[in-house]
């Protein structure tokens, strides 16, 4: 057995993990969520809206990584929706504005068909600046948007009647993969504004851990990864019945090829270094009979 894995031709294990990432694809695997309390916290923050709040949701990613980001950023639109929020859209990146349509087209016009723009939701379109733009945003922000994604002049966009920045929101909600992101929304916006800026995000695994020491001042809630959309999904789906949606439980059926990859890895590396210790001993045992 030794000399079989000592020997093992490494394109098997090229296979195994083809297998261990495709089977649950194609079965729609998916496992039970055991909730960690930064996504419980953003949960908590997005039920609590009453209807008519504003909620500003800044989608700040792109294609490349709309594979981890893009699940939370749907369950986020959608809780706000169904909790009844005015949800403004905006960007920091050129492409977030097509993300944000995406969504719009996914949740909005297919869930909320009631919803209407420019009354109930809108896409204020991406403006370049990078952080400069939280920077003015956050104490005006008719400065930066003057027409919305679709060229509407602000003033006549009805939402738009008293809201002058950001302070004006109820909720702001950045789904980061970068730069700019989360942590300049917690720089420029947030912490100049403590107690009228509430704000909770959506960022990807990498991000995560730069942003654990704004837990729970400046950020109440943080979902992270596509481990944390999973989790936010199955809140989702208990509160609002949505097991049998797939739109709603893509990161919990991302989370079965994942885990059963990671436990595979996991496996070949005990394996790998007991193959090693192994090899080691048969070499001293050797040397010792010469």
């Amino acid at each position: 057995m030794l000399r079989f894995l000592q020997t093992l031709d490494r394109r098997w294990i090229f296979l195994l993990m083809l297998l261990a990432v495709g089977v649950p694809i194609v079965l729609q695997l998916r496992f039970p969520e055991s909730i960690t309390p930064n996504t419980l916290a953003a949960f908590a923050e997005i039920e609590k809206l009453e209807p008519g709040s504003r909620v500003l949701l800044s989608f700040d990613f792109d294609p490349a990584s709309a594979g981890e980001i893009a699940p939370m950023a749907t369950s986020f639109t959608y809780h706000a929706a169904k909790r009844g929020a005015r949800l403004y859209f905006m960007a920091l990146l050129p492409v977030g504005p097509q993300m944000a349509e995406d969504t719009i087209a996914k949740v909005i016009a297919r869930d909320f068909p009631e919803m209407r723009y420019g009354v109930d939701f809108v896409n204020l379109g991406y403006k370049s600046g990078l952080e400069a733009v939280i920077k003015v945003i956050a104490t005006d922000l008719r400065q930066m948007f003057t027409t919305d994604a679709r060229g509407a002049g602000i003033e006549s966009i009805p939402m738009m009647a008293g809201v002058r920045s950001v302070q004006d929101m109820d909720l702001v909600v950045s789904v980061s993969a970068g730069y700019p992101g989360v942590k300049e929304w917690v720089q420029y916006a947030k912490t100049p504004f403590p107690d009228r800026i509430s704000m909770i995000a959506g960022v990807t695994g990498v991000q995560a851990p730069p942003l654990l020491p704004y837990v729970p001042v400046q950020l109440p809630g943080l979902v992270a990864a596509i481990k944390g959309a999973a989790e936010y999904e199955a809140l989702l789906a208990d509160a609002y019945g949505l097991q049998a949606e797939p739109r709603y439980q893509e990161g919990r059926r991302r989370m079965g090829s994942q885990l059963v990859g990671h436990v595979l890895m996991i496996l070949l590396i005990i394996t790998g270094n007991v193959v090693y210790f192994l090899t080691r001993r048969q070499e001293r045992q050797r040397e010792a009979r010469r």
